[in-house]
Order: C-alpha cells, then structure tokens, then sequence
C-alpha cells in the first residue's frame, strides 16, 4: 500500500503525476490500494478536494479503479480487449477463461449459438477459387501506388448505390472506415447522431472520439425523420445510419424514407453541415434494393459497402465512397499507417466480385437468408411473438424480462445476444422494451422447434 508520507506534490495535477510514475515504474503494483483521500490530504497537509481531484485525473487515465466503500486501487492488467457493451452481447465465458474469446468450453454446451450475428459460412462463396484467380504473390510495386486496383475501383464505381460517386477508397473493414471518417470529421466534444437501439461498436466508436452521442429513433421504414429533425436541432457533426438489414432490428430504409431524410438536412438549419455516415454492411445478402442519401445530398454522404456477411468477416475489406474533400484525407492519413488495404486481398475481392462462380453462391445466400427469416418470423408470429418483418440475418426480438429470456434458452442450449448494448444509453433500457437479437439467418433446420423455445423465453418470467 502507498504510504501518504511518502508523497511529495501538494497540487492535483503533480499528485496525479507522482503516483502515476510510481504506478509506470513497478513501485506500485497492480491491485495495490491507495490511501483514503482524507488520510493523504491529512498527512500532506492540502485540502481533501485537491486529492479528490488527484484521485479523478488517475482514474480518468485508467490508472486507478474506485471500488466504492473498498476503496481506490491501482488497476490490475485487463485481460478482456472487448469494450463491455460488446461483451455484453456474447454468452458468459466460462469462470478464467479471457473475456472476449469468441470459442472455448463455454461454446461447447450450446447446441445453436444465435448470439454472434455473424453470416452462416456455409453461404460464403469459396476463398481458394479467388486466391487461385488472384497474382500467386502478393504485389511488390512502389508504396505510393495508387491504394485502390484500378480494375476494383471501376466495378466497385459500377455497383455503387449512386451515379458518379466523386471519390472512393478500400479500408480495413466496414468499422475501420466508419472509425476513420469520424476521425475526419468528429472533434472532441462534438454531437455525434446515432440510431438506439443500434450497433454497440457504434457508441463504442462515439466514445472513443470523446463525442456525446444523440439518439436517433426509428421504424419499420428506418430513422424517423421528426426523430433526425430533433437530433439536428442539438447541432452534430456526423449521422450515423444502417440503411439496410439494420442491427439489431432487421429493418431496411424505404427509398421515400431516405428522400425525407435528406429533405430535413436540407431544410434544418445547420443540417448542410452534417456528415452523414451510412454503414451498408448487409448489401449483397440484403433483400431490399440499395438506398443512400447521397441520391439527394452526394457532399454530405459517406457511404461504406461492407463485403464481410457476404463473403467473409475474416476478408476484412470494405469499399468507402463519397465527397473528396473527406475520402481524400482518409486516404492521406492511411498512408501515415498501413498506407493501403492489401492488394492481394483487393485481387481476391476482385475475383469474388467478377467471377461468376463465385457471385452465384453470394445471390444465392441472399435467397436463403430471406427464406430463413421468412419461416422464422412466420412461426414467431404464430406463437404470439410479433418480430415485424427483417432484413438480412437477424431478429430483433421481444421478450418479457431480458435476463430470463437469455437465461432460459440457455439452458434450453440457445444462445442469443442480450438487448441492452445494442441501446446507446443503458440509464433508459428500463424504460423501453425488452428484446433480445437473434441470429436467424443461421436457423437452418428444426425451425418450429427453435420458434417454439424462443417463444417460450419471450413468456419467460422475471428471475427471482
């Protein structure tokens, strides 16, 4: 433990920094607790609010960890590198075993994981055929060759949602180029508008800009454009939208709810200024046709496509597309990185994207998921469970109390991802309804059976 007469920094700021360096040098060790505030401010005779203070900026840094009436501690290694939102999400791993694993023993006793919101890899397309097509090495031109295959830009421009699209790059996966726009457009401190309930990484990335998130609300149809109209008058930098297969609720954006979108950004003051991000993660298993604002505001839209439902998380490549005043500082602050997504893996996106055996399964896959969804929602609904009508590979669930409804599938060998991350602000999950979101695009056989137990979790009673 830290002996307060061993301090010397009577200020905040110099208090912090002392035990700080103690903590960077070893002198301290993880778990070690510190004094009371009251015994340090006594001993080094300051008041109690300039070690309160000193204590905030430490545990702002991450330095410390309050534990209430057991005290200040140093904090001990996280061995999680989950954000606890996404945590949330998963099953419980099994007691010792590094939280954010995505397989181990804890996996083993679930028959059907509907938790993970991840494609079913038996609709990929095949990998070795496009490695096959692909250069047998990977390019070793000069490093300021252009970051994008010229012949992938040209398809990528083709099946873009919008005509004449000024710029467009290859990143690192959808996350990478929504966290890399932000990054252009988000200071610190900014409003940054995102749907709730929405994708957890989302408000994770928020945080991370040090921006205050405002909650958008939607329906069927997507965000609603009074619920825009209101965020709007908060003034934020950047909208972030799911124009289809929205996670978690499923819902697709109608083409008429898009152009109502853009004519209340046109229409509010301020809204010209606004950043719009839309994050087309489903867009080639997606059943509902592409849509995007920048049909109506092309300077204000940064549009991701994500290829990684469709041919494969572990891919990770996506294609960002929009004004060049925004894609070209992306592409200017990747070369002070990684410089540029792999050409050799830009070459295997090419091939899966052109070669028609491997855009049949990709098609194909958008059938069956449609299918599974369709029976899925169908017998939900014939049990009394009302799941609307989903997009893509999830369902948006609601249930009686969420914690039972986790719990009991579990224990019926299910697992699905509880409700309350996928809400930007977990102080009002009580006041909405509780749902849980299940992975149906992964329900392949005993489809009545499976509705049947999700169902009875629906009805489940709170725990005791």
């Amino acid at each position: 433990m830290l002996a307060p007469e061993s301090l010397v920094e009577r200020s905040s700021a110099g208090l912090a920094a002392e035990i700080a360096r103690r903590v960077s040098e070893g002198a301290l060790a993880p778990g070690s607790r510190l004094p009371t505030v009251r015994e340090v401010a006594a001993t080094l005779g300051v008041s109690t609010g300039t070690v309160a203070g000193a204590w905030r900026a430490l545990a702002d840094a991450g330095v410390v960890t309050s534990r209430g009436r057991a005290g200040t501690f140093v904090r001990t290694e996280r061995r999680e590198w989950l954000s606890p939102r996404v945590q949330g999400m998963a099953v419980a791993p099994a007691p010792g075993a590094p939280r954010g694993l995505g397989a181990g023993p804890h996996r083993a006793a679930m028959r059907l994981d509907l938790s993970l919101g991840t494609p079913d890899p038996a609709m990929l397309p095949s990998i070795e055929r496009a490695l096959a097509g692909a250069r047998p090495r990977a390019d070793t031109g000069r490093y300021h060759d252009l970051p994008v295959l010229p012949d992938l830009h040209d398809v990528l421009r083709e099946q873009w949602p919008v005509r004449g699209v000024e710029a467009l790059t290859v990143v690192d996966g959808a996350l990478d180029g929504i966290s890399r726009t932000l990054d252009q457009v988000v200071r610190f401190g900014d409003r940054v508008a995102v749907e709730s309930p929405g994708f957890p990484y989302f408000f994770d990335l928020v945080d991370a800009a040090g921006a205050v998130p405002v909650l958008l609300e939607s329906d069927a149809d997507g965000v609603l454009p009074a619920s825009l109209a209101r965020a709007l008058a908060q003034r934020p930098s950047a909208v972030i939208l799911q124009p289809r297969a929205q996670n978690p609720t499923g819902a697709s954006m109608s083409l008429d709810r898009a152009r109502r979108l853009a004519n209340v950004l046109l229409s509010v003051p301020g809204g010209s200024r606004v950043t719009v991000i839309e994050d087309d993660h489903s867009a080639l298993i997606a059943s509902a046709p592409p849509v995007s604002l920048a049909l109506w505001v092309p300077a204000q839209v940064v549009h991701v496509r994500g290829f990684s439902k469709s041919h494969g998380p572990d891919l990770r490549i996506a294609a960002l597309g929009g004004p060049a005043a925004i894609v070209d500082r992306i592409v200017r602050r990747r070369m002070l990185g990684p410089g540029w997504t792999s050409r050799l893996l830009q070459a295997v996106l090419l091939e899966l994207l052109t070669d028609s055996r491997s855009i049949a399964p990709v098609r194909t896959a958008r059938l069956i998921y449609r299918d599974r969804l369709d029976r899925l929602a169908t017998a939900l609904r014939r049990l009394g469970v009302e799941v609307g009508d989903p997009d893509g590979i999830n369902v948006w669930m609601p249930v009686r109390d969420e914690r039972a409804a986790v719990v009991h599938l579990a224990a019926e060998g299910i697992a699905v991802a509880a409700g309350t991350p996928f809400v930007a602000d977990a102080s009002i999950a009580s006041d909405r309804e509780p749902r849980v979101r299940v992975t149906g695009g992964s329900v392949v056989e005993n489809v009545r059976l499976v509705a049947e137990a999700l169902a009875r979790a629906a009805d489940a009673a709170p725990l005791a």
